[in-house]
């Protein structure tokens, strides 16, 4: 049987390098997870959102059969016991143009703040390159700060939709009875917008047309304040659902609160 590969696209090579760097920043390895590996992603996909908050076994077992992008982060050093650091999953969808969904990224608390989630998204961005893939999308939180700016700024993706209660009533360890409102992000992996983020070269100020200050920790506020959390995910409900049909999308600022701008996403800083 003859396989078929889609061409790879120009910006393969380069983006197999920033995955390699990331890996060696992190001191991990990313790669595709191994059959015997399954259970340890599953354990920690359920570490980070609680027990039965994650696909089963056998889905994972069919996506990795399919060639799904099922990544694991691993300690590179032969018998290191360490085990899965980090895990990521992630399909392909069509809607509104051939995507990888990125649908669920987890680093074990205690290797976080390596920059194990960055080399993941990379890994995943270096296979999709390979693979003729130029394009991947997701949703998050959009009052989490830290993810905001993970997002939007070091990685460079932006904000395509805006999704109110997207997940319906999750009840899960991290949103809890909250509202699972959602941004959908595109990122454009061989993109100028991507390519300047990748490299930290400065964003644009960006044009604003309104803004919404975010709290510095929601998930504290959320857990301490739960009032003051509600009032805010209102405000931000009231806020990001007139930027569609004002032609708007948001981005954030030197403070790290979102300014609603036209401006062109593929600016570079003047």
């Amino acid at each position: 049987m003859i396989e078929v590969r889609p061409r790879a696209a120009a910006g393969w090579p380069a983006a197999i390098e920033s995955a390699d760097a990331a890996d060696a920043h992190a001191g991990v390895e990313t790669r595709q997870a191994a059959g015997g590996e399954l259970d340890e992603m599953l354990a920690r996909f359920e570490a980070t959102w609680g027990e039965g908050r994650g696909p089963d076994r056998s889905m994972l077992q069919a996506l990795a059969h399919a060639g799904g992008t099922l990544l694991v982060a691993v300690d590179p050093r032969p018998a290191s016991g360490t085990g899965v650091l980090g895990a990521a999953l992630g399909f392909l969808g069509w809607e509104g143009g051939l995507h990888l969904h990125s649908h669920m990224n987890a680093v074990d608390p205690v290797a976080r703040g390596r920059g194990i989630g960055l080399a993941l998204k990379l890994r995943q961005r270096a296979i999709c390159l390979e693979h003729g893939i130029d394009e991947i999308r997701w949703t998050y939180d959009p009052l989490i700060r830290r993810n905001a700016r993970m997002n939007l700024v070091r990685l460079g993706a932006e904000v395509i939709a805006y999704h109110p209660d997207f997940y319906g009533r999750l009840d899960d360890a991290i949103t809890g009875t909250d509202r699972s409102d959602r941004f959908e992000v595109r990122w454009r992996l061989d993109s100028v917008r991507t390519r300047r983020a990748l490299a930290m070269r400065p964003q644009p100020t960006w044009s604003a047309r309104g803004g919404l200050a975010l709290d510095p920790d929601f998930e504290r506020l959320r857990a301490d304040a739960p009032a003051d959390a509600a009032r805010l995910r209102e405000r931000s409900h009231d806020a990001f659902a007139a930027l569609a049909a004002d032609g708007l999308r948001p981005e954030l600022d030197s403070a790290g609160d979102y300014v609603f701008t036209n401006d062109d996403p593929d600016r570079e800083a003047e």
